[in-house]
This record gives structure tokens, C-alpha cells and sequence, in this order.
């Protein structure tokens, strides 16, 4: 299955709409609202699907928000703190239809396995969570759950999420949980926020029992990050690397600089022409890099299909957003 992903902005149709002709077409759209800015290094992809664009896009109608900043680093605080003010700015703006009150119910579910640290991100919330200010919070009743996964339980997510829900009665679910990308530059560098709930698994080809308002008849928000990556998309970078690499080595020989270079030459630029290395590799190298990594997908069937590759400094990368999802959340329920 090409293009397994959690991310909005990555899947096929919204892909296709990054090129100007097709963008028009979606400001067009009577289905779709996009829109996107900027907050320092913070992209910021705000998505509206009716029930119109539903069907254009396969998604679930609702709101979708997402946060990237690809200079991120685990080590980097200062990063992280301007990417966490983004996160508590939108994460009122996505309820600020939503009133808490002393008598609201919240409760907040981390989804993921603890033992597995790329999937951990959302049990390690919830023990932030727990040791928060929320345990004693008197001005909204909250409860904290990580309900492990399925091959640890024998039961559903959403069995347990159904039984709490019936005994408290939340006002609203909060669902934390990793995420799958298309796109290797985007592990670890962005969050999305969703009002549609949330298919645990889905992303890796493993979907369980959707957690939903639909399901649940209140409203659900989902807040993941991107921590795996599907094995044949770092084939194809990794190609489209290389290719990027040779073709400025090629555009740039005689030219009189390239005889002054002592060491290797890394091209930082982006408008390269590829097609300088068709007669040596084929029409193949000017395929787009979606192309490129749909045709990885199809070479690789059947071989590893359930490779999923995660960056070396997970624990890391782990350990930075549990904490900031936790104080996150915590700002906002707090300061109503």
C-alpha cells in the first residue's frame, strides 16, 4: 500500500495540489479551505474539509492544523519552545468553540506502547500528565489514561476509551498518539491537530477501531507527531539525493569556480536540472520525487513490507514532546 501516512498534507490529493495550477484549483474548491503561514521557523497548514471535500480527498470532513519546522532538533530549546507556543495558540484556537467551565469533563488517552519508544509518545504524556497540576485541578474534572495496544491487552483501544467515556462522561477525549509520514523530512518536525478523531495504527497499516466523535457522540481531538517513516520513501530520498548531487556536479563542470573547489561540492540549490543525466540514467531521474518513491514501492513489494525506520535519537525526540504535548495541554486547560 503506497503512501501510508497520518499527516493530511501529505496524501495523494493534497500532494498534488502543491503545484500552482493545482493549488488554484483547491482555493477554488468548494470542498476545501487551505491555508498557510508562518510563525518563525514554524509552518503553519490549516485544512477545512466539508462533506464535499471528503469526497475529493478521501478525508474525514472536520478541521485539520499542522505545525512543521525542519530546522527542529532534539537539542535545540529554543526551538521547541517557539514551536510549543505555536502548539497552545492552536490548540485553543482548534476548541475555541468549546467553553470550560468548573463542570467540565475532559478526559485525555495516550495511545501507543511504552515499551516501544517511537510509540511511546503518548503513554509518556500521560505520565506527565499525572504529575501535573491537573491531578488537583479543581476548575475542570480531568482523567489520564494510556491504555497500552492491543498485542499487550488482548483488548481494543477503544474498548477501554468506550468503558471510561460511559463511566465519566467526558465534555471532550483528547487523544495523543504517534504518527506515520510520507516524508522523511518531516519525522519529528511537525505536529497535526484534528477535530476528526483518529484510526490508531492506520498509518503503519495496522488500523483498529476508529476514536471519534462519531463513536463516542463528543467531540475528539487528535494531536500526533510524525516519529516513522515507511522504509522504500528513505530509498528514494536517498536516490533523489544522489541524483540532485551528480546533476550539480555535471552543471557546474567547466565552469571556471568548479576549478577552484578543493573538496567535494554539496549544491544547496533547488532549481537543478536534472535532465542533464538522462542519457546516462534515463527519462527516470526527472520523475517527480513522489514518482520516484511510488516506483521504490512497487520494486519493494513483498520485500520487508513492514519496514519502519525512525531517526537514531528517538528517545530524544520522544522524551521533548511528551513533555511539551503534556505542558501544552496542561497551559490550556488551566489558563480558561
Amino acid at each position: 500500500m503506497w503512501g501510508r501516512t497520518d499527516l493530511i498534507d501529505e496524501s495523494e490529493e493534497m500532494v498534488k495540489h502543491r503545484t500552482e495550477s493545482q493549488k488554484a484549483k483547491l482555493d477554488n474548491s468548494e470542498g476545501i479551505k487551505f491555508d498557510e503561514g508562518r510563525n518563525g521557523a514554524v509552518l503553519i497548514t490549516s485544512i477545512e474539509v466539508n462533506e464535499e471535500g471528503e469526497k475529493q480527498i478521501g478525508k474525514k470532513q472536520g478541521k485539520y492544523i499542522t505545525l512543521t519546522d525542519l530546522t527542529l532538533s532534539p537539542h535545540d530549546e529554543k526551538s521547541f519552545e517557539n514551536i510549543a507556543r505555536t502548539f497552545i495558540d492552536h490548540l485553543r484556537d482548534m476548541h475555541k468553540e468549546f467553553s470550560l467551565t468548573d463542570e467540565s469533563k475532559i478526559l485525555i488517552i495516550g495511545l501507543g506502547n511504552a515499551t516501544v519508544t517511537p510509540d511511546a509518545i503518548g503513554p509518556k504524556a500521560i505520565e506527565y500528565l499525572q504529575n501535573s497540576s491537573l491531578t488537583n485541578n479543581e476548575k475542570v474534572k480531568v482523567v489520564m489514561y494510556a491504555p497500552g495496544v492491543t498485542g499487550q491487552t488482548g483488548f481494543e483501544t477503544s474498548d477501554f476509551v468506550s468503558a471510561i467515556s460511559e463511566a465519566f462522561k467526558p465534555d471532550l477525549i483528547l487523544v495523543m498518539d504517534a504518527l506515520a509520514a510520507r516524508n522523511s523530512e518531516r519525522l519529528c518536525k511537525t505536529i497535526q491537530i484534528t477535530n476528526t478523531g483518529i484510526h490508531p495504527g492506520s498509518g503503519v497499516g495496522n488500523q483498529r477501531k476508529e476514536i471519534s466523535k462519531e463513536v463516542y457522540g463528543v467531540p475528539v481531538t487528535a494531536i500526533g507527531v510524525p516519529m516513522v517513516v515507511d522504509g522504500p520513501v528513505l530509498y528514494a530520498d536517498a536516490v533523489e539525493q544522489v541524483i540532485h548531487h551528480v546533476a550539480a556536479r555535471v552543471e557546474e563542470k567547466g565552469k571556471p569556480s568548479s576549478a577552484l573547489s578543493v573538496t567535494p561540492m554539496v549544491s544547496n540549490k533547488t532549481n537543478i536540472d536534472k535532465k542533464v543525466l538522462e542519457p546516462i540514467f534515463g527519462e527516470w531521474v526527472g520523475w517527480s520525487t513522489e514518482e520516484k518513491r511510488q516506483l521504490f514501492e512497487e520494486v519493494f513489494v513483498g520485500k520487508n513490507p513492514s519496514l519502519f525506520v525512525t531517526p537514531k535519537e528517538t528517545d530524544l525526540w520522544v522524551e521533548q514532546y511528551a513533555y511539551m504535548l503534556s505542558t501544552g495541554i496542561e497551559t490550556w486547560i488551566t489558563s480558561k
